[in-house]
């Protein structure tokens, strides 16, 4: 398991002073970053191999987001790679160590030469062969996601500088970001599941379709011809707190 300690800064909380959802996942992209750049398998050595890890989808579980100034600790273990698929989970607990998220992450090792998954090297697998540990327990979705039907159309998003992280593509979190505008105001968010179906490059338009239910908000954020980008889904929390 890798893991680091932070507090949550000013920077990352809402109007209520709690940390953002897109703050959380940045929090858990971050810890996978960390460790990878700690192992030397990281951005420059990606770069190199002219190789990537994508995110194919995650499943996360929140029950609670904690406030401004509260220290927090986020964890990352990887626990099987198959192909050219990686496991991953994640964990961010408070000081007392009460859980605060779960979350599950499928990634695909791309060849950027050629833009198609290929097999996880033997030197990738070796790097990280003291890494793996026990997935999470609980009961954890399947990489695809079935939306409700007859989504709302919305106005375009420009994808702008912001949103582009070092692969050149719309960074995952972004997504997120974006399809969050389109939540109800009293809609706060125990979960959420995405998928990713292709990367959007600077200046591409996306094209969100929105389905709302009293616990449930799907968004597909696709192109010009309804061929989706990612795919998002977010489930109202409960009043338990509980995963």
């Amino acid at each position: 398991m890798y893991s680091f300690e932070s507090r949550v800064r000013y920077s990352e909380t809402d109007s209520s002073k709690r940390l953002t959802l897109p703050s959380l996942l940045d929090y858990f992209q971050d810890c996978c970053t960390f460790e990878s750049e700690s192992l030397d398998r990281g951005v420059d050595y990606l770069r190199r191999e002219n190789a990537a890890w994508l995110l194919s989808s995650w499943q996360v579980k929140i029950a609670g987001y904690p406030k401004l100034g509260e220290k927090i600790k986020v964890n990352t273990w990887p626990y099987d790679f198959k192909s050219f698929y990686g496991y991953r989970n994640f964990s961010a607990v408070d000081a007392e160590g009460k859980t605060l998220a779960e979350a599950n992450s499928i990634w695909v090792f791309m060849d950027l030469h050629r833009m198609r998954p290929v097999r996880i090297p033997a030197e990738m697998t070796e790097a990280y062969r003291n890494a793996f540990g026990a997935p999470l327990s609980g009961e954890w979705e399947e990489r695809r996601i079935t939306v409700l039907g007859g989504g709302e159309k919305k106005s375009p998003i420009k994808v702008a500088r912001f949103h582009i992280d070092t692969n050149h593509h719309m960074n995952n979190g972004k997504y997120i970001l974006a399809a969050q505008e389109y939540l109800p105001k009293d809609f706060v968010a125990g979960g959420l599941r995405a998928e990713y179906k292709k990367a959007a490059l600077l200046g591409d338009l996306l094209y969100p379709s929105v389905s709302l239910t009293r616990d449930r908000a799907d968004v597909i954020l696709a192109d010009e011809n309804e061929k989706p980008y990612a795919v998002v889904q977010f489930f109202r929390k409960d009043e338990s707190g509980a995963l």
